[in-house]
């Protein structure tokens, strides 16, 4: 699942900001924090990679978000490191950022 993907099966609108990009980064690495079973692994001025594992199987899923401040918006892109279908937990996933992050 990815905002710079054009494939319409994998592709999600990215949410934008208004304020500083520092300001959106602080609030979304909180809120990354505070979801079980996940953490930042990297964290590296406009680009966060955070990893989620599945509560059952332990399976690792790899999130990448890149702040682009020149457009005010948060490029999104979350994939599984094994298998070819993730039961959509991944597009579920980065609306459930999106939907934290701009509620």
């Amino acid at each position: 699942m990815s905002s710079l993907n054009g494939d319409a099966n994998h592709a999600i609108a990215p949410p934008y900001y208004h304020c500083y990009w520092q300001a959106v980064k602080t609030t979304l690495l909180e809120i990354i924090e505070n979801i079980p079973h996940a953490a930042v692994v990297e964290n590296h001025n406009e680009y966060v990679h955070a990893i989620f594992q599945s509560k059952i199987f332990s399976l690792v899923d790899d999130v990448g978000i890149v702040f682009d401040d020149k457009h005010k918006v948060i490029h999104l892109r979350s994939a599984a490191r094994l298998g070819c279908y993730d039961f959509l937990v991944n597009r579920q996933r980065i609306e459930m950022l999106r939907a934290r992050l701009t509620g």
